[in-house]
């Protein structure tokens, strides 16, 4: 596959920054990706290999750009079922089950949701220079629910936007031992790794780490468990768990942040992605996706119900 080669000439009333122009002239790709092409010489201004992205644009200037064909990423497509909630030209949104990895890693190399996707439709377009689906946001890998991917850069770079300024609602459903301090409240900390065990997360002091913030109330109350409905404002590395952990209410099940006993029949941590509230390229009105419980928190509901 060759290069993509597109030129502009700027004919713009007063002087401006090469990469604020490139991002106007080709929407379909980020600021960070022209940076980077600019960064690679992939740029030319009048017949020359571009400075820098802030390089000032001068009336009648002429631009090439040459745009790479995406980079293998080695990754294996697989005929993995998904549960596919919502699908157009621009993404996708799955339910996600519990114990499925969203994108390879170590000890994961095969199996994971990208994998899946890229079984479902091996002509999604590469995102971000490379033949991937386009993430946008995670989800763990024992938390099941909705989890949205791109099928293209500009609906990437549109999802993207739309989480990096919050305008995404997000809810979860947690069953947690206990209850927390009061039946609504908002959490606001820091997170950071923690520093015994680098691959668990931590609430921190401020300025140690990440800002999070997450909304809750109770749905209900039971003798030993209390049904909790989180909105998270943030995406941080396992934020809804960490912040049960921080109210005294670990999340059921969850074997890094939670109680050594399990108090229910369950063999995961009992969170899910229940709601995803989010505008649509191309759209003005915010959509909004469910997912019912899965039924093994259906089950667990029941029990706590029943004995307690």
């Amino acid at each position: 596959m060759s290069d993509r080669i597109e030129k502009f000439v700027f004919n713009g009333e007063k002087a401006e920054r090469l990469d604020k122009f490139l991002v106007a002239s080709l929407p379909e790709f980020s600021r960070a990706r022209l940076q980077g092409l600019i960064a690679e010489e992939f740029v030319s201004v009048n017949g020359m290999p571009a400075k820098k992205a802030g390089q000032v644009l001068e009336v009648g200037a002429e631009i090439e750009v040459r745009i790479p064909p995406p980079v293998s990423s080695g990754l294996i497509a697989e005929n993995i079922p998904l549960d596919i909630v919502f699908e157009n030209d621009d993404l996708i949104v799955v339910n996600k089950p519990a114990g499925m990895v969203v994108h390879p890693a170590a000890g994961h190399a095969s199996g994971t949701l990208v994998n899946a996707v890229l079984g479902y439709d091996p002509d999604m377009e590469g995102i971000g220079g490379e033949e991937r689906p386009g993430l946008v946001h995670r989800l763990d890998k024992d938390t099941s629910g909705l989890i949205i991917l791109a099928k293209n850069e500009r609906a990437h770079n549109w999802l993207q936007d739309q989480f990096r300024l919050r305008k995404v609602e997000k809810t979860y459903l947690a069953l947690v031992d206990g209850k927390p301090p009061t039946p609504v409240g908002r959490v606001e900390a820091s997170i950071g790794r923690d520093t015994g065990q680098r691959k668990k997360m931590a609430i921190v002091r401020p300025g140690k780490g990440r800002d999070s913030v997450s909304e809750y109330k109770t749905l209900e109350t039971f003798k030993n468990h209390t049904l909790l409905e989180f909105h998270p404002h943030t995406g941080r590395t396992h934020q809804i768990r960490l912040h049960c952990q921080f109210l005294g209410c670990p999340i059921v099940g969850d074997s890094v942040y939670g109680k050594r006993t399990v108090t229910a029949t369950i063999d995961r941590h009992f969170l899910h992605a229940f709601q995803l509230k989010i505008v649509l390229p191309g759209e003005k009105n915010p959509r909004t996706f469910e997912a019912e419980l899965p039924q093994e928190l259906k089950d667990v509901l029941e029990e706590v119900k029943r004995y307690e």
